[in-house]
């Protein structure tokens, strides 16, 4: 059986692992750079209230509830001037405003794992800063740590085909909040972190050309490309608590 369990660190992939994870009661940071987790990192540095919500529900529905707003697709809330699952497009205007956002991969990750005794938002604009709230929450809580890089979803896959699609940008995500984690570490996680250091001295350039950040320079987001790609640029940890994501107070 895989298994990671003898140690304190350990990565996981998407969906799947982020219900292993759950079951286990590790506390949980989800990578989703480009761009489910970068947004909610940007969305919260400008106070914005954020609810996570999966795509195969009724997330507008949902909003109406809560009374807060169903965040659009980029395109579409473009046009109409209202912020996106585009991390930039996030200011000073949606300061205690809340919003109900949807993904294939980040979104839906966290709702599956939710049920943890701690599960953040981790990217490569906050890594050292989630990294060290996982620290202190492990020693409070006596848990493991497991990193989620989401991955993307491969389209048009056929019925006897796996449809996730591992993502480099998530796992160099992963791998930089692992460089700063204390504990342990799996082989995967030391394979990953390695990844991380190998790739820091370009890190804007393999993220700006991987496939994901090609795909968002393609629909006219290289603004997004630009922004996920910055390391520590926040020290904005998001914290799930009662289904939104607050500011992790250390």
């Amino acid at each position: 059986m895989f298994d990671q369990s003898p140690y304190t660190c350990r990565v996981e992939w998407g969906r799947r692992g982020a219900r292993e994870a759950a079951e286990r009661g590790d506390i949980i940071i989800i990578v989703d750079v480009l761009s489910f987790s970068s947004t909610v990192v940007s969305a919260l540095n400008f106070d914005a209230v954020i609810y996570p919500y999966p795509p195969n529900l009724d997330g507008k529905e949902y909003a109406q509830t809560i009374n807060a707003e169903y965040i659009l697709g980029r395109a579409e809330a473009a046009k109409a001037g209202k912020p996106t699952l585009s991390p930039v497009s996030f200011n000073d205007e949606h300061t205690n405003k809340k919003y109900v956002l949807t993904s294939l991969n980040g979104a839906f990750c966290t709702w599956i794992a939710s049920k943890v005794p701690a599960l953040l938002i981790g990217s490569l604009l906050n890594a050292s800063s989630a990294a060290a709230v996982a620290n202190q929450l492990r020693l409070q809580k006596n848990a493991s740590i497991t990193v989620i890089p989401c991955g993307e979803m491969w389209s048009n896959g056929k019925e006897e085909e796996d449809t996730l699609r591992p993502a480099i940008e998530d796992y160099l995500g992963a791998g930089a909040i692992l460089s700063y984690l204390e504990g342990e570490k799996s082989p995967e996680a030391e394979v990953c972190k390695g990844a991380f250091y190998h790739a820091e001295p370009k890190l804007n350039e393999l993220i700006w050309d991987c496939g994901s950040g090609r795909e968002l320079r393609e629909k006219g987001f290289g603004a997004d490309v630009k922004h996920c790609s910055q390391l520590n640029t926040y020290q904005t940890v998001p914290f799930l608590r009662n289904n939104h994501f607050v500011r992790f107070n250390q």
